[in-house]
């Protein structure tokens, strides 16, 4: 049996695994094993009774926490399971604040630091007071976007959007004592940036991913960053095909304008602002990929959004703000609706990524080219290419295409099933394929 996040096994004991078990206290909790190969086999321990005692004491000594500390014994062979809780408060070792994460132990440093103690004090980094900013440095203009968007919303109560600046931010939660918070400065600030290095969004078009053509920065307060990114992408970097219903211009853009919104809505609630990094949106002939250095909620996947689990966002101050702002629906929400903009226009459902890097979101439209370097010869990106297009493929359908038999056709239809396409309708005449994913769990 492997180690798991919560277990640890160790053949004889030595003080340095004081980290482990402080480790264990400031995640999730776990089990340490002392006697324990590192498959999990019992090797045993001497004078184990003596150990037993002097684990008590040193742990409550160098941790001040209490452990479970018991004495087994199999095969006739001893060993000592130690189970650690999780604890409410930070718990250091010598001035040292370790962390399970996954298999393995780490030092708490700068910024990841500064998380953590914020978490254990149930404070999310948003929340946290800003010295020296006024109420009148704030934007009266994203005071009026946001009055005028909370108005449309009915999210907020007409006599609190007629209250003074101050007013509206003490109902936000945006003042803490004397002091607006960060999310207030990142939300209301002409120029949040002054503050965090990376509050600002930038975009850029691409040939190929080392052959940058143009660019832009979209600096202000939240609010307008949000505008003028949105702007930006459908003026200048994305395409539209125009065409008319009757006498009215319709433009479609190769993404659902909504679905990226969504997307970048997101990335701000989920942006790690404490870092230097700002949300990066790059734009291909193909597809577009929003970016920012955050993090989700460990287990978070998108089956679980497609259950309608919310996502709890890593800036709760500011996607409050936002919500009542009517700019974002229900945490979870959003991103359904973004995977039905996405299949509403016959396009791949986003393909999401999460590591240690941050959060990614990328949009793509399938092309020959694309299909073509992914491995599908011609005859099958020209299936995968139809159904883009047209929204749905029959068997019938294939064989006009290809110009092939019907058990070819099903041949083709059954290579393509896995990742591409899906089997929908009846058996027999009302079978027709639709498109699939790409869907990837963000965590494994």
């Amino acid at each position: 049996m492997p180690e798991k996040q919560n277990i640890e096994w160790k053949v004889s004991w030595r003080d340095e695994y004081l980290k482990w078990i402080c480790g264990f206290a400031n995640a999730q909790g776990g089990i340490l094993y002392i006697g324990k190969n590192d498959k999990g086999e019992v090797v045993g321990i001497e004078n184990a009774k003596r150990l037993l005692e002097d684990l008590v004491n040193k742990i409550v000594a160098n941790l001040g926490i209490i452990c479970d500390i018991n004495l087994l014994n199999e095969y006739n062979q001893n060993f000592i399971e130690i189970i650690v809780d999780s604890y409410p408060n930070p718990i250091s070792y010598k001035g040292e604040y370790h962390f399970r994460s996954g298999s393995t132990k780490q030092v708490l440093k700068g910024a990841a630091l500064d998380k953590f103690l914020l978490q254990k004090q149930g404070k999310a980094w948003d929340s946290f007071p800003v010295p020296k900013v006024s109420v009148e440095e704030l934007d009266n203009d994203a005071f009026s976007i946001f009055r005028k968007k909370a108005h449309i919303s009915g999210r907020v109560n007409e006599d609190v959007l007629k209250e003074s600046n101050i007013s509206l931010l003490e109902n936000l939660k945006l003042i803490d004592g004397e002091y607006i918070n960060r999310a207030g400065v990142l939300l209301f600030h002409p120029e949040p940036d002054r503050y965090f290095t990376g509050a600002f969004i930038k975009i850029g078009f691409f040939t190929t991913d080392d052959d940058l053509r143009y660019q832009d920065e979209v600096y202000g307060n939240i609010f307008s960053q949000i505008e003028k990114a949105i702007d930006l992408l459908k003026t200048k970097y994305l395409k539209a095909e125009i065409h008319y219903e009757g006498v009215t211009r319709i433009e479609e853009y190769q993404f659902p304008p909504s679905a990226f919104r969504e997307a970048l809505l997101n990335a701000i609630a989920h942006k790690d602002y404490s870092c230097t990094s700002p949300i990066q949106i790059s734009v291909y002939d193909n597809r577009m990929i929003i970016w920012n250095k955050g993090e989700l909620p460990e287990n978070w996947t998108v089956e679980k959004l497609k259950e309608k689990h919310p996502s709890i966002p890593y800036n709760p101050n500011i996607s409050n703000a936002l919500f009542r702002s009517g700019y974002i629906e229900a945490w979870g929400r959003g991103t359904i609706n973004m995977m039905k903009e996405c299949i509403n226009r016959n396009l791949p459902l986003p393909n999401y990524r999460c590591d240690f890097s941050g959060i990614l979101v990328e949009f793509q439209k399938y092309t020959l080219k694309l299909l073509t370097e992914n491995g599908l010869n011609e005859s099958l990106s020209k299936i995968v290419l139809y159904v883009q297009e047209k929204g749905k493929v029959s068997n019938m359908e294939v064989q006009k295409i290809c110009k092939v038999s019907k058990r070819t056709a099903s041949r083709y239809l059954s290579g393509l099933e896995d990742l591409y396409l899906q089997k929908q309708g009846d058996t027999g005449k009302g079978t027709y394929y639709a498109l699939k994913g790409p869907i990837k769990q963000i965590f494994n």
